[in-house]
């Protein structure tokens, strides 16, 4: 017996959650929503201390972050600061792109092509963390 695709199939949640850490994670939340357009989902801490954070990328996804934590265990956790990078899927890089140039974003690659028909462009954020944006959505399994 074969069975016949539902209508209109929603892919399964995210089950993959980049993490990262910031000396500054709530100037970094910041950072995201303002200049790339990243929706802050919660964040729980208490003052500068951000113990958890999601940030939700409206097409889809997001990553999750904190402050950087002091002590013995503070290499057991997620990338220290500046050393993220992550490549983030947009159906209109244009409009990313301008909106994280007006917010002072460091763009490190401006908008091209790539050889395989993405439309991509790279940027820094004051952490020091690489954020890629582009067309490419992988290949379908």
């Amino acid at each position: 017996m074969t069975s016949t695709p539902g209508p209109a199939e929603q892919p399964p949640a995210p089950q993959v959650w980049p993490t990262l850490r910031a000396h500054d994670a709530r100037a970094l939340i910041r950072f995201l929503v303002d200049a790339f357009g990243f929706e802050e989902t919660v964040v729980y801490g208490d003052g500068d201390l951000v113990q958890h954070a999601q940030v939700s990328w409206p097409e889809g996804g997001g990553v999750m972050l904190g402050s950087v934590r002091e002590g013995p265990d503070a290499g057991d956790g997620p990338t220290p600061p500046g050393h993220f990078s992550a490549y983030v899927v947009t159906a209109d890089p244009d409009a990313v792109h301008a909106r994280a140039k007006a917010a002072g974003a460091d763009i490190i690659t401006d908008l091209h092509v790539t050889d395989y028909g993405s439309r991509d462009f790279a940027a820094r954020d004051p952490e020091g963390n690489r954020w890629y944006f582009g067309t490419y959505r992988g290949e379908p399994r």
